[in-house]
């Protein structure tokens, strides 16, 4: 079985690490390298890396539907399945007919709800208690094709997004191997476009506290952009990395800070119910327990989260 495949971040290695024991894989195609970190020093996808150290061809075109030289490359290699796991770019009809056998996309939910960038992280947003992954045979439209295989996957009411990603990418990687090898047993179910819902890439909005939201959708809001969501504090930016529901009564204006529990963290105020803020991260400094925070920054009862 000849196959290529497409991915990017961490989350697809480990799928293109189970190919790499069942499969021929004659190339990888992955995004360009991008600046990384304080320095903006020039990093390698996490793909790219695995794939140079098992000697594979890589490719990194800018733009996959106009890079001619790429897209010959492709052709000419014949094979079986081109399998995508978070490449980065939607495929060109071109693309997708090139395989023998088809295009299979391994996708973070259970299709057809949220469909598109950044599916495990909307998920948690709304207070999702299942997700999962499903195979689908890729068409033109984004995440819209025929599904394959499907398996599900509890939500813990403290897993973050990173918790998330790293258990389904595990997933995801054993049902790409078993949806390779039953394909010709697997008949595709269209999917219902009336059930659908969509997963829009993470905007600067979103990871911004609104205390006047109530307490569990600002938990789930924690989890789901982690470790991005921040408020602000003494005119700085401070990240919110864990919390906890309280309540869901109180009686003071939202971001308010009404308690500092010892050994826990800040009981912070919302537009319904409390919220135990138990690990932050100051600006420019490390990630910290909350009560060390308190007690560094000496914060105080009645003080205002912006």
């Amino acid at each position: 079985m000849n196959v290529v495949f497409f991915g990017t971040p961490e989350f697809a290695v480990p799928t293109l690490q189970k190919l790499l024991t069942a499969t021929t894989v004659q190339a990888v195609v992955t995004q360009p390298d991008r600046p990384a970190g304080r320095g903006g020093k020039l990093t390698s996808p996490p793909v790219k890396v695995l794939a140079q150290q098992h000697g594979l061809p890589v490719y990194q075109p800018e733009r996959l539907r106009r890079d001619e030289t790429v897209l010959a490359a492709l052709e000419a290699l014949g094979a079986d399945f081109f399998v995508v796991v978070a490449y980065g770019q939607i495929l060109s009809k071109r693309v997708l007919a090139m395989p023998r056998k088809g295009c299979i996309n391994v996708h973070g939910s259970l299709l057809p709800q949220y469909r598109g960038a950044a599916p495990v992280q909307w998920a948690i947003y709304h207070g999702e208690t299942v997700t999962g992954i499903t195979t689908m045979l890729m068409d033109a439209g984004l995440d819209t094709g025929p599904m394959l295989l499907k398996k599900t996957l509890p939500i813990p009411d403290s897993a973050t997004s990173d918790d998330l990603l790293e258990e389904l990418a595990i997933l995801g990687a054993d049902l790409l191997l078993e949806t390779l090898r039953s394909f010709e047993r697997i008949t595709p179910e269209p999917q219902d476009d009336r059930q659908s819902t969509y997963a829009p890439l993470i905007l600067p909005e979103h990871v911004k506290i609104d205390w006047s939201r109530p307490a569990p959708a600002l938990h789930n809001q924690i989890r789901a952009f982690y470790p991005q969501v921040w408020t602000g504090h003494r005119g700085q930016r401070l990240k919110i990395l864990a919390t906890q529901v309280l309540s869901t009564t109180c009686g003071q204006p939202p971001g308010t800070i009404t308690g500092l529990l010892r050994q826990q963290g800040l009981q912070v105020s919302t537009g319904a119910g409390e919220l135990l803020i138990t690990q932050v991260q100051p600006p420019g400094k490390r990630v910290q327990s909350a009560w060390d925070y308190v007690n560094g920054a000496r914060v105080q009862i009645a003080e205002q989260l912006e």
